[in-house]
């Protein structure tokens, strides 16, 4: 254990560990916008802690130990964090939109939300995520849409995010991204990247200017009922094994 390890319970350096990794993939898939947006992950336990992003790293370089334990009210709760405010600043959009789905939804312990073009481009399509894709069927009526209010700074739009989210586990939010949430770090990561490809399939179709082939409605919910099959979780953690080999050498340092 390096030395960074100890000053963190176990389980909480299990989850910055995953997390950082979970960084780095999303980097590695070049769902990136420099320093912006960000991943959360609930700390385990009963302080209703979450861990976010130091403003200012960039993705492929997170590591365990750059990840800001911070509460629900948006206060850095780090230890050292009074002697080294500039180590511990976090962003307070990033704040606003996964504080709030943290608080409401126990059952999603990661948040991800992402900027990129494709998933951008879809956000600013008034018909939203279409069904023309097995990617995209994975989230048939299963996910949420919210309208732009500008930048994430007011703390009311926490509860109309909320609202929009309902129960489901993925949204777009319009004019600006994606958001996803997990039950595991592996979840979320497999369901952001499954609506990425599927808005960038969708930019795709789209552009050729031919007619859509969709499928049935009776069959689209199929396809999504097949998703939640019995064995999704070992799919889950086979594709969270096999995407950890991809940012894996003798010099991976996520974990510290």
């Amino acid at each position: 254990m390096n030395h960074e390890a100890n000053r963190y319970p176990d389980d909480e350096w299990k989850v910055r560990s995953e997390l950082a990794a979970l960084y780095r993939l999303v980097a590695h898939f070049k769902m990136t916008d420099m320093i912006d947006t960000h991943i959360t992950a609930r700390v385990p336990g009963r302080d209703h802690h979450f861990l976010i992003n130091r403003y200012g790293v960039l993705f492929h370089e997170m590591r365990a130990s750059d990840l800001v334990r911070i509460d629900s009210a948006g206060r850095v709760v780090e230890q050292g964090a009074d002697d080294d405010a500039k180590r511990y600043r976090v962003n307070a959009a990033g704040f606003t939109i996964h504080s709030a789905i943290h608080t409401a939804r126990p059952d999603l312990a990661c948040v991800i939300h992402t900027h990129t073009a494709a998933g951008s481009a879809v956000s600013a399509q008034k018909h939203g995520l279409l069904p023309i894709s097995q990617h995209a069927l994975k989230f048939y009526e299963r996910i949420g849409y919210h309208e732009y209010e500008g930048i994430a700074l007011d703390l009311g739009e926490r509860d109309r995010l909320v609202n929009d989210l309902g129960m489901h586990r993925a949204m777009i939010l319009r004019n600006h991204g994606l958001l996803v949430g997990g039950r595991t770090i592996p979840a979320a990561f497999q369901d952001i990247y499954f609506l990425e490809r599927a808005c960038e399939i969708q930019v795709r179709a789209l552009s050729g200017n031919a007619e859509l082939c969709i499928p049935s409605p009776q069959v689209c919910r199929l396809t999504a009922s097949q998703f939640d099959r019995d064995e999704a979780d070992a799919i889950i953690a086979l594709q969270w094994q096999a995407a950890l080999r991809l940012i894996a050498n003798a010099n991976t340092d996520y974990a510290s």
